[in-house]
């Protein structure tokens, strides 16, 4: 592996600027914004929620495979005035889902699902982002926080907030910062996909 790029207004502005190359996800995040700011804005309908959770399921390959119970689940939560007031313990309410009596943590997605809602406050947590931040707390010591601290959502906030301060980001939205991670932690850490 090649060392990896240290964060910098210069850096997040060469990612920024790849990732508008990237046709296919664009066109996904233009569809996803059109669906929760445009068509579904609010999440006191089921088919509204249902109609969100299947296409962020689609697109973002979140492996829930019973969305109607993740949706029933959602509109029992009466989100949309947590998400309003940023409501960071909502992650992790959403995440917990009863599905055929075992409970199931679906943490990525949650912060997924209001991330797209608040894309400004609420940044996505995925694998990527989580091994970036390991690492530049391994090599920069920018914040002291275990690996599962990352997986409370509040926590999580305080590292991408301190990350940004550390490395002088704050010209930059937390999606912006996101999507650098993101980019970023495919690049330098790939998934290996095997066929078997």
């Amino acid at each position: 592996m090649t060392s990896v790029i240290i964060p910098s207004p210069e850096s997040i502005s060469k990612y920024l600027e790849k990732w508008n190359t990237l046709e296919n996800y664009i066109l996904q995040e233009q569809a996803l914004n059109h669906l929760f700011h445009n068509l579904c804005p609010t999440n006191n309908k089921i088919e509204d929620v249902l109609l969100k959770v299947s296409a962020l399921n689609d697109f973002y390959s979140t492996y829930i495979f019973d969305t109607y119970t993740v949706a029933k689940h959602i509109l029992s939560k009466n989100i949309d005035s947590r998400l309003r007031n940023k409501d960071y313990s909502l992650i992790n309410d959403i995440a917990q889902v009863a599905i055929k009596s075992k409970t199931r943590n679906f943490y990525s997605f949650a912060s997924k699902y209001c991330s797209h809602h608040k894309p400004d406050d609420f940044p996505i947590y995925d694998s990527f982002v989580e091994k970036m931040l390991m690492y530049y707390k391994k090599v920069n010591k920018f914040h002291k926080f275990k690996k599962k601290d990352l997986k409370s959502y509040d926590i999580f906030i305080e590292i991408i907030s301190t990350f940004q301060r550390s490395y002088s980001l704050n010209n930059f939205s937390l999606r912006q910062i996101d999507i650098f991670l993101w980019l970023a932690g495919k690049e330098f850490f790939p998934k290996n996909y095997t066929k078997t």
